[in-house]
């Protein structure tokens, strides 16, 4: 069940603005620490140029010794070179000597520019600042949620509760994404933890499963980062025994609600966008063919700009279903916009398309529903239009 936002048993965070950023005052470092070794896993970007905190963090993981997680926005620490390799063991080498623990028991993320080298004076003041400031309550919660974030608008955080044996685990994630976003693993930086017990192939099971079905059906612009990290940590802290099958699958749903919720925000907290789009693919003989379906819809820029126009172009959903290696035809595509039926059996349904047009610009959520005869799996994938303010924005990034 949803709850309070809050940090799990044994966890503490913290959050403040070092300096890394033009304007000082913004937010830019988080720290998350577990006060017991945790069993941590990562999924990190599959796109072959990738940030130095990817390459550290990638060695570090799985583990069942890794106590805490350091982010800075506003440098992405990519195509740094052996410098930017340098300043990400850097970091985590500063959090350890704070916390007088192993260097290998830190992961660190960066989330910003591409190309600048990491400004370790900053940083240098900064990390021993949010070391002090760790605290259990909401409050450094929220401050840590805070110092991810670069174009976001909001923060995002999510927690949920579970009962197991009359005790209560909790399950609390954080994240930050507003473009660059496209599934190939996970598509911005994200962190979950939880107080149940895990083993390390547990917890690395679990997380896979839960990215799966979140952080890689979410896209914006099509577009895989470089930084791309998702981390999930399990510290015991609940003081619950180890968990049979039953209550594993109950822990691994709430998982994957914190990293829908996530993910989620993040297409909500798109850059520029004006409509949340849910794809919902069913009727396909296997999930990757539904997936494959609906990836393709949510990425295409003509879908995304008739949306953008609150236009009911069934035909861009069409083509762009039958550009993919699924193997179809036309009369085999059945598709609603909004829970109105638009096409079928290869022929435009009688539908009212200026109330189509007009409740897709009244509401912001805007729901397509493919569906086929081949079989019973399915998948759902959410995704942004495509504005000319999110032109604007990202036009304009670095100058």
């Amino acid at each position: 069940m949803t709850a309070e936002l809050s940090l799990p048993q044994g966890f503490r965070a913290a959050g403040l603005a070092s300096g890394i950023k033009e304007d000082k005052s913004i937010f830019d470092l988080s720290l998350f620490v577990s006060d017991a070794a945790c069993c941590g896993a990562g999924v990190f970007t599959k796109n072959q140029v990738c940030g130095a905190p990817v390459k550290v963090s990638r060695e570090r993981v799985p583990s069942d010794s890794i106590r805490a997680v350091i982010i800075n926005s506003g440098n992405a620490n990519a195509c740094t070179g052996d410098r930017g390799i340098e300043d990400a063991r850097w970091m985590t080498s500063q959090v350890a000597n704070g916390l007088e623990i192993s260097e290998e028991e830190v992961l660190v993320c960066s989330t910003g520019i591409i190309g600048h080298f990491l400004p370790r004076s900053p940083l240098e003041q900064g990390i021993p600042k949010v070391i002090q400031q760790l605290d259990s309550d909401s409050q450094a919660f929220l401050d840590a949620a805070r110092g991810m974030m670069t174009t976001d608008t909001v923060p995002k955080q999510s927690t949920r509760l579970l009962t197991i044996r009359g005790n209560t685990v909790r399950v609390s994630g954080v994240a930050k994404g507003a473009a660059m976003i496209a599934p190939n693993m996970a598509t911005m930086l994200a962190l979950i933890m939880t107080d149940a017990p895990l083993s390390t192939s547990q917890t690395d099971q679990m997380l896979r499963h839960a990215v799966n079905r979140s952080f890689n059906c979410v896209s914006v612009e099509g577009h895989t980062s470089t930084s791309d990290t998702v981390v999930l940590m399990a510290n015991g802290a609940a003081e619950v025994e180890e968990l049979n099958e039953q209550e594993l699958n109950q822990l691994q749903s709430v998982i994957d609600e914190v990293a829908m919720e996530l993910g989620q925000a993040i297409i909500r907290d798109a850059e520029g966008a004006d409509h949340f789009i849910t794809i919902e693919v069913s009727g396909t003989k296997q999930r990757s063919e539904a997936f494959e379906i609906a990836q393709t819809i949510a990425n295409d820029a003509l879908v995304k700009t008739a949306i953008t126009g609150s236009d009911p172009n069934w035909g861009r959903i069409v083509s762009a279903i039958g550009r993919t290696t699924v193997k179809l035809n036309e009369q085999d595509v059945i598709l609603s916009i909004n829970g109105t039926l638009i096409y079928e059996n290869g022929l435009p349904a009688d539908f009212d398309e200026q109330a189509v047009s007009e409740g897709m610009r009244q509401n912001r959520d805007v729901l397509i529903q493919v569906r086929f005869p081949f079989g019973d799996e399915s998948t759902v994938f959410w995704t942004s239009d495509l504005t000319q303010e999110y032109v604007r924005l990202n036009s304009e990034y670095t100058t």
